[in-house]
């Protein structure tokens, strides 16, 4: 809705544009096209006066171009009967003298979102690919990354590639990064840029030119280069050893992290690399931004899953500060849990009792949790504090307090006694839906160490009618029951009671159908009861074992310095998983090869990046199909063969080289055989678009030529199936090409 009095605003600025009183007057007329750029920024439509901003670009002051320029962007696509007004404006101030002229004019074209400005800015584009000047040259580089875009699905022009490969070697090394990030954009249905060595040797001996952004950004793009010897790998290190000691953050994380990748077979070399970010990561840690400090902590608690004592001696710096935002301070009391060792365990459990007091009542339960996790090591000293916190009388502390006692005598058996006497009175605090199921299950498993476990769980069974959760109802049931076996002569007479109400009153079908189960077992006996109710269950102690075993550093170390870290494997995976990439038909893999491969700078004799040329008919792989080796046997199980045949094969075909080229068209090994065995068998996974899978298994004998491919299919859609078998047979026939 445009503002009051705006259509006698937008009349006074069109006069004042077209006054020539105004535009003999420099400074004047700059004044006015500030204002008209102010109500643009305001909402008010001053697209009338675009005629009389275009007149007034032909200008050689820098700041009213800017603006001139400004306005154009914002209107050429509302106006596309005067937009070729601004693009011949656009086109003429390319050829300017002044390359600050020229580099403005080419990336507000870039900028223009208009039908058809493809073949107005290709060859702008290609004239600032080889302008004298820098600024030019970085604006026409990150041009043609616009340029492919708005082509959307159009075939990658080859001789841009070739340049930009070539501008990898030019003198500016803002120009190299935007190159690089360039060459992503436009190859990022082929894999992205192609790092080998001249190009990876490069960028290391250009590393020192660049700005801190232009190093995260190469260091980042370094991580696709594989050196080929020893000797090459710790040259490379040494070369990036000055770059853990960056003054900026973002630096020092991707040099790690690329340290971390190339030394994986060197695990002394990952720790003693992890020992000098230390510093860095402790200074991020208490950075006034808040989101630097909750990333370093992220990372810390990542690598204390490999070096478990790593910042235990710094162990106060990770206490919770009062106006830290609650998001900081749960990470805090995280890492904490896993700093604690018999010098601190004192410290650090006095300082999360503090936590529990907080007046936000989530923190405080984190805290309480958290000490429940300590106590898993230190159970007596931990036991005690929880117990004390059961006076206090609060609801949310008491219900939190009971939930950890609950893991705990799970966990601790030990511990079993001093739960038992801990929990007198607390049903009277606890409302929660959690604290109570925590509570019941306590004095159902351990009812015949609490002298009033009975008239505890008699007070539920009277107010069960009132019963908001029905998970609440369901613990109470199987609570009564084992308690019924341990003191019948108390229990016997309510759990008739709550019997009856659950079989012919309840409405809810999950409880109902619990109280039948449980009547019918009673009916078999006391005996049979217990054999069900109170058999043997597995030693969760020896999880205990499994959570403090020392995850390796190559475990994550490719997922360092990534957003992996901050959300976790899982999460990550889930909120990626909808992301597709749409594989590209090509003629010709030796033509795509042969583009990238003019310049000595991009390939080498040595080393060929295979291509692979995928004829899929329309059919898209997604890169999120994560299957598991025991969902795999499941699915193929239940699905029956939807195609089987015979692909000619060479005996000197490595499975490794199979298994990477499987990957570039995203489809995913489950399980492989050795190379050397007598029959060879893959099992490999794909899913569609549509949610399609495409389980296959490849069937190798030494004595045949053919290796035989059977496919199946999660439904029924044989042109999907006949356009997976395609791809499939590219994939393999690229290979076997490129080993004979």
């Amino acid at each position: 809705m445009p503002y009051l009095g705006s259509e006698d605003t937008v009349k006074e600025l069109k006069k004042a544009l077209s006054n020539p009183h105004i535009q003999a007057d420099p400074l004047r007329y700059r004044n006015v096209i500030q204002r008209v750029i102010r109500h643009m920024t305001q909402g008010i439509d001053v697209s009338s006066v675009f005629m009389e901003m275009v007149k007034a670009s032909a200008t050689i002051d820098i700041v009213q171009k800017k603006l001139v320029y400004l306005y154009m962007c914002t209107y050429a696509p509302l106006k596309p009967d005067l937009a070729l007004l601004a693009v011949n404006t656009l086109c003429k101030d390319c050829s300017d003298p002044n390359p600050m002229v020229r580099g403005l004019a080419l990336r507000s074209m870039c900028s223009l979102r208009m039908p058809g400005i493809q073949e107005y800015i290709q060859q702008p584009i290609l004239n600032g690919l080889r302008d004298k000047a820098s600024y030019v040259r970085r604006v026409a580089v990150l041009g043609c990354a616009k340029m492919q875009k708005l082509q959307g699905d159009g075939e990658v022009d080859g001789a841009l590639v070739n340049e930009l490969y070539s501008l990898l070697r030019d003198q500016d090394p803002i120009v190299v990064v935007n190159c690089l990030r360039a060459l992503e954009e436009i190859l990022a249905y082929e894999g992205g840029v192609v790092i080998n060595k001249p190009i990876a040797h490069h960028l290391l001996n250009r590393m020192p030119d660049l700005d801190q952004w232009g190093q995260s950004e190469v260091l980042t793009f370094l991580l696709r280069y594989k050196p080929r010897c020893e000797e090459e790998l710790f040259d490379i290190l040494n070369l990036l050893d000055g770059y853990l000691k960056s003054s900026s953050p973002s630096v020092v994380m991707a040099a790690t992290r690329l340290f971390l990748v190339l030394a994986k077979d060197f695990s002394h070399v990952q720790t003693d690399v992890l020992v000098r970010v230390k510093g860095p990561l402790l200074a991020a840690c208490t950075s006034e931004s808040r989101e630097l400090c909750f990333t370093a902590l992220c990372h810390v608690r990542q690598i204390l899953d490999s070096l478990p004592g790593h910042f235990s001696s710094h162990y106060k710096k990770f206490f919770c500060s009062y106006l830290e935002p609650h998001y900081i301070k749960c990470q805090k009391m995280e890492v904490l849990c896993k700093l604690v060792n018999d010098e601190n365990v004192q410290q650090i459990l006095e300082e999360l009792r503090g936590y529990c007091t907080d007046v936000s009542a989530e923190l405080a339960q984190g805290a309480i949790f958290a000490i429940g996790n300590i106590a898993r090591t230190y159970t007596e000293q931990c036991v005690r504090i929880l117990t004390e916190l059961l006076e206090l009388k609060q609801e949310h502390i008491t219900s939190a307090v009971v939930q950890v006692f609950r893991d705990l005598v799970w966990l601790c058996p030990q511990c079993t006694e001093s739960v038992s006497q801990a929990l007198h009175g607390c049903e009277e605090a606890i409302q929660d839906s959690e604290g109570k199921q925590a509570l019941i299950w306590l004095l159902g498993v351990h009812g015949e160490r609490v002298p009033n476990a009975p008239y505890v769980l008699e007070d539920f069974v009277e107010n069960v009618k009132s019963e908001a959760f029905s998970v609440v109802k369901v613990e109470l049931l199987t609570a009564l029951v084992r308690l019924f076996l341990a003191r019948p002569a108390e229990c016997q007479d309510m759990l008739g009671r709550l019997l009856y109400y659950c079989i012919e009153e309840e409405t809810d079908m999950m409880v109902r159908d619990r109280a039948l189960f449980y009547y019918r077992l009673l009916q078999a006996g006391t005996e049979e009861t217990k054999r069900v109710l109170c058999s043997p269950t597995s030693d969760l102690s020896l999880r205990l074992l499994e959570d403090q075993a020392e995850c390796p550093v190559n475990a994550w170390a490719s997922d360092f310095n990534s957003l992996v870290t901050v959300y976790g494997k899982e999460r990550w995976a889930a909120l990626t998983a909808n992301q597709v990439i749409e594989l590209h038909n090509t003629d010709s893999a030796c033509e795509a090869s042969s583009v990238v491969g003019e310049e000595p700078l991009i390939t080498e004799n040595k080393e060929e990046v295979p291509y692979v040329a995928t004829s899929s008919s329309g059919l898209t792989l997604t890169p999120s199909s994560c299957l598991t080796a025991e969902q795999f046997e499941r699915i193929w199980l239940n699905l029956a063969v939807g195609c089987q045949q015979a692909v000619p094969w060479q005996e000197n075909v490595q499975p490794d080289t199979i298994q990477a080229a499987l990957q570039v068209v995203h489809i995913q090994t489950i399980a492989m055989s050795k190379a050397d065995s007598q029959v060879w068998k893959a099992y490999l996974a794909a899913q569609d678009d549509a949610g399609c899978l495409f389980l296959t298994e490849l069937l190798l004998e030494v004595v045949n030529a053919e290796m035989q491919v059977s496919v199946k299919q999660s439904e029924d859609k044989p042109e999907a199936l006949q356009a997976f078998i395609s791809i499939l047979r590219t994939v393999l026939g690229t290979v076997a090409e490129l080993t004979s």
